[in-house]
């Protein structure tokens, strides 16, 4: 049944357990090639997130929509052909040709309004790319530059953590001009102009509703640390990695009180029920280090996520839960089992993760190992690392390759787990390199410009063969020759 009066259900959630499928659930089905009833069934389940802000539907650029957002036709008018039917397998070309134009997801005051995907394990793996400026460099324009990078090279999401400059003006531009949802962790903005240990309930409930004004999609809340969990964190190699999490931790210690997110949980969900903000329970005693991975404390603060998970869905929100961090290879199952396990199969969001410590400048590539596994256990939504993890601000080239790492590792944990559709692209490349059909696979290829560009570097011209072989020796070629001559022998004998 489709909804005809959202006002009466303000949420996914809300409206997917009264039975109603929704233009967002509509597009999700068509966008991962579903039907609509079970996008619905998923969400009302809470195994589904469809994370999107009322505002950011209609890019009402900040303002309240002067139309009713929900019941706006979501995304473009006619989608390009995507490889195996799913709209995750869209090649860089195809999205740039969307992003280039510029009636593609219009808003009624910004340049963009929301084009809503789904999150989790059901369907496919999504990846996030993470923004925002520091106090040392980058500025709204920069990241405004980061934005279409991340967005042409598969981000599904995009999180702005923007700690320097005009953070209220850098996120209403991401919001305005980005047609995938938008996060970010609000207690950076709660701190940035006073010491975390003045902050108090007032500011924390007034920059959650300002920045759901704004048009934000979901919200890293760390609402799982708690003050008995600090004795715990004193054993680790390397403490507290995660900025939330440590800001919490010296506010609970200074005052002698319990994390005032955990507190104040049922009022933080009034608001963002109110404009369908998503959580995405922060992780803010992930392990930084191999050594602290799946400890006492982890643990600890997850079973606390367990339950928020279900106080959020009581109070009508839709709920993730964000994971690990640094973790050794044959650990990443256990953890993502380990959390559907507590979490009642809410989507998990993770961090990487990380699987060795000692390459930094390539963590992009440590943990895209840690997240192809962690895809292929079920992880619904991949955080991605740049090679500028542990070192410094991400810049453009970071984006790209960060991204770039990161659709590798979604796509082969869907085909890991049997996705439907998913394995369709990789055949038809398969087809195309048997045929030595060279157009057709930099057509087909994720990122075609930089594959014609290596191909052609050496040489120039489509022939049957390629430089790395050369004519002679180029196994596709004989191959291509034996299955002709078979192909005909067989004709002959009929």
């Amino acid at each position: 049944m489709e909804a005809n009066n959202w006002k009466q259900s303000v949420t996914q959630l809300q409206a997917a357990r009264k039975g109603l499928i929704t233009p967002q659930m509509l597009r999700v089905a068509a966008r991962e090639n579903c039907s609509p009833e079970f996008i619905r069934q998923q969400v009302a389940a809470g195994r589904i997130i469809i994370p999107a802000n009322l505002h950011h539907l209609a890019g009402s650029g900040g303002q309240k929509p002067s139309a009713d957002p929900q019941q706006t036709p979501p995304g473009a008018a006619a989608d390009p052909p995507a490889p195996g039917g799913l709209w995750v397998n869209l090649t860089v070309s195809q999205r740039k040709k969307l992003l280039d134009d510029p009636q593609y997801c219009r808003g009624e005051r910004a340049p963009r309004r929301l084009d809503p995907i789904g999150i989790g394990r059901a369907i496919t793996t999504k990846i996030n790319a993470n923004l925002g400026a520091s106090p040392v460099c980058s500025n709204t324009a920069r990241e405004l530059e980061k934005l279409r990078v991340a967005l042409l090279y598969g981000a599904d999401t995009v999180m702005d953590l923007s700690t320097g400059g005009d953070l209220d003006e850098c996120r209403q531009t991401i919001i305005n001009h980005s047609p995938a949802p938008v996060g970010t962790v609000p207690i950076y903005s709660m701190t940035i102009r006073r010491p975390v240990e003045e902050l108090d309930y007032r500011t924390i409930l007034a920059t959650i509703e300002q920045q759901a004004r704004q048009g934000v999609d979901f919200f890293t809340i760390h609402a799982g640390i708690l003050r008995e969990h600090l004795d715990l964190i004193g054993r680790r190699l390397t403490g507290l990695v995660s900025r939330g999490g440590a800001l919490i931790a010296r506010w609970m210690q200074y005052h002698n009180r319990q994390n005032p997110f955990y507190e104040m949980f049922d009022e933080i969900s009034a608001i963002m029920r109110e404009y369908d903000v998503a959580y995405s329970l922060g992780d803010g005693v992930r392990p930084g280090c191999l050594a602290d991975a799946s400890d006492p404390g982890q643990i600890a603060e997850l079973h606390v996520l367990g339950e928020l998970v279900h106080r959020a869905r009581e109070a009508g929100v839709q709920v993730m839960v964000e994971g690990p961090g640094h973790i050794p290879l044959n650990e990443v199952a256990w953890n993502i089992e380990t959390q559907r396990r507590i979490c009642d199969d809410a989507p998990f969001y993770v961090l990487g993760p990380v699987v060795t410590d000692v390459f930094p400048g390539y963590d992009h590539i440590t943990s895209a190992i840690g997240a192809t596994e962690a895809a292929r256990a079920g992880a619904a939504l991949l955080c991605y690392v740049t090679p500028k993890e542990h070192l410094g601000l991400p810049d453009i080239e970071d984006v790209r390759a960060g991204c770039i790492a990161y659709k590798i590792a979604a796509h082969a944990g869907d085909v890991a787990r049997g996705i439907p559709g998913a394995r369709a692209w990789d055949d038809q490349m398969s087809k195309a390199r048997a045929e030595l059909a060279w157009s057709e696979q930099f057509e087909l290829a994720f990122d075609g410009q930089t594959a014609r560009q290596l191909h052609d570097a050496d040489l120039s011209v489509d022939a049957d063969y390629c430089a790395m072989c050369g004519r002679d020796w180029c196994s596709l070629r004989l191959s291509r020759q034996l299955r002709q001559a078979s192909q005909a022998s067989t004709a002959q004998k009929t």
